[in-house]
């Protein structure tokens, strides 16, 4: 029931912003930001001040006061669509910005990005985490979009599709195809996402 009172909010959000309201657009701005910077994040690879995930969420945002007279509620949500805006100006970006690797651990940008690190996290898993992240990073875009989506940000497959504009047997096809590439990347290991460093911290 609360998500389906925080969707008929947000859908209401959107409505005021398509007649100009501003306070409308500050108040989405504010509780959908997070979501979107994360996903950028973890579709560019870049931390050099976090620069390249921030244009994405400007660009977004930007695209929300120009486009939502055409946001159609009860389609898929707010998120959904928010998300689906940002995969399309990833696409745009990777081909204008030099992609770079996430921070190291322990680095200044990690922990900036970080919200609730845990020192006392073992070695062992932090190391999986990097090589996780790396190999999320090294998929073909449209395993990336679909691994990122699915698996981190856990949408389901349907509002994947709408988010990519695919069909949810795609949706299945592609994350099918991007854990199998995650799993030899980690030399066989099951490809435990959601121990990712960016996928619960951010």
């Amino acid at each position: 029931m609360t998500d389906t009172v925080s969707s008929a909010r947000q859908d209401d959000l959107v409505a005021r912003i398509a007649s100009g309201d501003r306070d409308a657009f500050a108040e989405l701005y504010r509780e959908c930001r997070p979501d979107v910077f994360r996903f950028a994040a973890h579709m560019c690879g870049t931390f050099h001040g976090v620069a390249l995930a921030e244009d994405v969420v400007q660009d977004v945002f930007l695209a929300v006061i120009a486009s939502a007279a055409r946001y159609q509620p009860g389609r898929s949500g707010v998120k959904t669509w928010l998300l689906g805006i940002a995969a399309n100006h990833v696409r745009r970006w990777r081909h204008r910005r030099v992609l770079l690797p996430l921070p190291a651990e322990g680095s200044r940008d990690a922990h900036r990005l970080s919200i609730d690190a845990d020192p006392s996290v073992d070695l062992e898993r932090r190391r999986h985490e990097a090589a996780l992240s790396r190999a999320i990073l090294d998929l073909p875009m449209r395993y990336r979009v679909t691994v990122v989506m699915c698996d981190i940000e856990e949408m389901t497959y349907e509002d994947a599709a709408a988010a990519l504009g695919c069909a949810v047997g795609t949706v299945r096809s592609r994350l099918h195809r991007g854990r199998a590439i995650l799993r030899r990347a980690l030399g066989g290991e099951p490809a435990a996402i959601a121990t990712a460093p960016a996928a619960k911290q951010w």
